[in-house]
């Protein structure tokens, strides 16, 4: 393992959340801190990233924890993921790590049955920074809300299943969205493939759309998902019962196609008058357009705290966090009056 990843692995960037609210339950100890973690996986490497993009074929492996503790746990890994796993795109896919067995209560993992790990997708060093910009992205919206999926990096030292090396990379562990959801008290709602804005919690969905121009990706909808799939794209749903169907509140993931992180496979999606990832295009629906100026305002009040999150990421660059920054600060003077946001944002909102 290089110095970096060391070096990585000794930083701890936040401290313990309070408990729970009546109603919620805790954060998994899992993703209760910020400090990265050290982890192997053992596994068939080589016949995972061979395996078809069109299958998701799982395989017997093992995880283990190596750092801040030892712990071994077996699992079954599968490739995930859309254009990550096309070999033009990524040479390395994304992975689904599923627990075989229920983690001990003295575990790190302890409530985990299913993660997301983000991987290099190449392994050159400029790809190790988009994986800590797009990790920036998620740290970026939990401090906007609460509702946010949280992450943890993760340096990965993955070997074959009969323990030769492969590579070891830094990646990323996403919390499960049924673990947010409980975490706000609240359920992962299953919708068709189609909704209403109007079903949407105004106050939620304005804040998520305001995000997602701050970071300028376009890759997603909080109404619809892709062809033949449920709502929504690059999106989950939560809501206060398995049976609502309104009230819903969205919560993004996945963003690796935007401005912010800038990766090279990057392109705006087809029909969205933009040049390039960088350029920044509001699509929160009209009807939230009153929520969007009360959430503009909140993202006002975080400035700071929203620009400091770059000075945390563990190995990201100055020259990264240098353009991240400069990128943040250019929604900050996108959003700098109510009326900016009006002039600026607002007129391209969508019904």
């Amino acid at each position: 393992m290089g110095a970096g990843i060391a070096l990585a692995l000794a930083l701890a960037a936040a401290a313990q959340p309070a408990g729970p609210a009546p109603g919620k339950r805790p954060t998994t100890p899992l993703f209760a801190s910020d400090q990265p973690i050290r982890i192997g996986l053992r596994a068939p490497i080589s016949a995972i990233v061979r395996t078809p993009s069109s299958a998701r074929t799982p395989r017997p492996a093992t995880l283990t924890l190596i750092s801040p503790a030892a712990e071994t746990h077996s699992i079954q890994l599968s490739p995930r993921g859309l254009t990550r796993r096309l070999k033009v795109t990524c040479a390395f896919p994304p992975l689904r790590i599923e627990f075989t067995a229920k983690p001990a209560a003295t575990s790190l993992f302890k409530g985990q049955r299913r993660l997301k790990l983000t991987t290099h997708c190449r392994p050159t060093p400029q790809h190790q920074q988009y994986v800590l910009l797009e990790y920036a992205a998620y740290r970026l919206f939990n401090i906007v809300s609460s509702h946010g999926l949280k992450a943890r990096v993760a340096a990965v030292d993955y070997a074959e299943a009969d323990g030769r090396p492969v590579i070891s990379r830094l990646g990323f562990l996403v919390e499960d969205g049924d673990d947010a959801a409980k975490r706000n008290g609240l359920v992962e709602a299953r919708m068709p493939a189609r909704i209403s804005p109007s079903q949407l919690d105004p106050m939620t969905a304005a804040r998520a759309a305001l995000f997602e121009y701050m970071i300028g990706n376009l890759d997603w909808s909080m109404r619809a998902g892709p062809a033949g799939d449920a709502c929504c794209h690059n999106f989950r749903l939560m809501a206060a019962s398995a049976t609502a169907r309104s009230g819903l509140v969205p919560v993004p993931y996945d963003f690796d196609y935007s401005g912010f992180v800038n990766a090279p496979y990057a392109a705006p999606p087809e029909g969205i008058p933009v040049g390039s990832v960088r350029e920044r295009r509001y699509r929160g629906h009209c009807i939230h357009n009153a929520q969007a100026l009360q959430a503009a305002a909140e993202f006002r009040a975080k400035r700071a705290e929203l620009l400091a999150v770059l000075g945390s990421i563990p190995q990201l660059d100055e020259g990264r966090r240098k353009s991240a920054s400069e990128y943040l600060d250019g929604f900050f003077r996108n959003i700098a009056t109510d009326e900016d946001v009006t002039k600026r944002l607002l007129r391209t909102c969508i019904n």
